[in-house]
Parts: C-alpha cells; sequence; structure tokens
C-alpha cells in the first residue's frame, strides 16, 4: 500500500495539470481514496451561489442543490465561523442550538451512506467561503482514526484543491486588488519570516504544520510575484502588509 506521503506528492504534482471540474473530480477522489475515506465534496460560495464539485452519490448532490441544503447543513454553517480541520458526523455530538430540521438533515445523508467526515474550512475575503470534505460510510470513531493519522495531509490536500481550482477559474486576485488577497496565515508567515523565524519555528509560533507553513508562504510569494521568500517578505514590506 502506497505511503500517505507518497499519495500526498502524486497528488500536488497531479493537480498541476488539472483543467477541467472532471479533473478535479477524479484527482481528489483518488486522494481521497488512498488516505481511507470513500467520498470527497467540496463546496464553494460566493456571494450566496453554490458550486458543489464531490464524488458523492448523484442522487443526494442533486438533492443538496436542488434543496439548497447549503444553508441548512450544520457542517457549512461550522465551517463558516470556524478555521481548523474538525470531524462530524454519527457518534459526534451535535452542535449546540442545532434545529430539529438540522437533526433531520443528517439523518437523511445517511440513508445515502454518508456517516461521517473531516471538513477543512477555507475562509476568503467579501463573502466567500470553501468547505474541503472527506467522508466515509463509517461510524465516527473510524474517522477519529483516520483523522489522527492524516490530520494535515487532509488540511493541506483541501487547501491545494481549493488554490488551483480558484486559479483555473481566473479568482487568483480580489477586486479589491492584491493587497486584499494575503490571507491572514499568509501574512503572518510572512510576519515571523520578517523576523527572522524558520519554517519550523514559524510552525511552533502559528501552531500548525511546517508544511502548511510552506504551503501559506509559497502562496504568498506567487501572489506578490516574487521569485523567493526574502524578495516576497520585501515585497510585502513595502507594500505595507505586514503588521
Amino acid at each position: 500500500m502506497r505511503s500517505i506521503e507518497h499519495s500526498f506528492q502524486e497528488f500536488v504534482d497531479a493537480i498541476q495539470t488539472a483543467r477541467n471540474d472532471n479533473d478535479f473530480e477524479r484527482l481528489a477522489t483518488r486522494v481521497t481514496q488512498s488516505l481511507g475515506f470513500r467520498w470527497f465534496a467540496y463546496l464553494r460560495i460566493v456571494k450566496d451561489a453554490p458550486k458543489l464539485i464531490s464524488s458523492y452519490p448523484k442522487s443526494w448532490t442533486s438533492r443538496y442543490l436542488e434543496l439548497h441544503y447549503e444553508q441548512l447543513d450544520p457542517v457549512i454553517r461550522r465551517a463558516r465561523f470556524e478555521y481548523d480541520l474538525f470531524r462530524w458526523g454519527s457518534g459526534a455530538a451535535m452542535p449546540s442550538g442545532s434545529t430539529r430540521e438540522q437533526r433531520k438533515f443528517f439523518e437523511e445523508a445517511t440513508t445515502f451512506g454518508i456517516e461521517s467526515g473531516i471538513t477543512v474550512p477555507i475562509r476568503g475575503g467579501f463573502g466567500r467561503m470553501a468547505a474541503f470534505t472527506l467522508a466515509t460510510d463509517d461510524r465516527a470513531v473510524r474517522t477519529e482514526r483516520l483523522m489522527a493519522k492524516s490530520k494535515d495531509v487532509v488540511q493541506l490536500v483541501g487547501l491545494y484543491f481549493h488554490t488551483h481550482l480558484a486559479a483555473r477559474l481566473g479568482e487568483e486576485c480580489d477586486p479589491a486588488g492584491v493587497d486584499s488577497v494575503l490571507t491572514q496565515r499568509e501574512r503572518q508567515c510572512l510576519a515571523w519570516a520578517a523576523r527572522g523565524k524558520t519554517v519550523a519555528d514559524t510552525a511552533i509560533l502559528v501552531a500548525i504544520a511546517p508544511r502548511t507553513v510552506v504551503f501559506h508562504l509559497d502562496n504568498a510569494r506567487r501572489k506578490l510575484e516574487a521569485t523567493s521568500i526574502a524578495q516576497c517578505v520585501a515585497e510585502a514590506l513595502r507594500r505595507r502588509l505586514l503588521p
């Protein structure tokens, strides 16, 4: 069986060549299964308009979009307000304040085999948000084991998927310009780099994995059109983007 690291690297290399929704779905499905999950789902919401790419049963995704379940889905509602990856599903406690309709939503999802999963919240500016989910048809106890085994990789898979899909859709820049595109994490990582901190140092200070620090620094470098992190820091300082 291929290692998690090998599967992740294969995904990172292959996603560079994805050109359309079918390509993204195929690549995400492959890495999803290699990580021990059954399905993936990526939901992006811009100005209340949902875009869904997933390997869930088509009968479920059609119903989900037709009934505007993105407005009810407790997982998506939670992803709007959280930054860290979280676990959900059968055996996991429902969020406090959950409505009868939300509980029925989870019950309906289980009729399609969707029992539990892990979701990566992805926050953007101007009301944009996205969520990348890996799900299984098993109880949450197995999801807990999978999360403990590959939490960092799942987080990065979701971020890479979102970043490359947005780039293909021509969304690299916000209407307000490059300055507003840098995320809070990108600014944090750049700020510590400007203070001479290494990737390992920054990972400890920001409480994220080292490779996640690398991901955010690479994104910032690309957005500021820099050829190195040093140049990226200099450009960010020139534009007064850092605290």
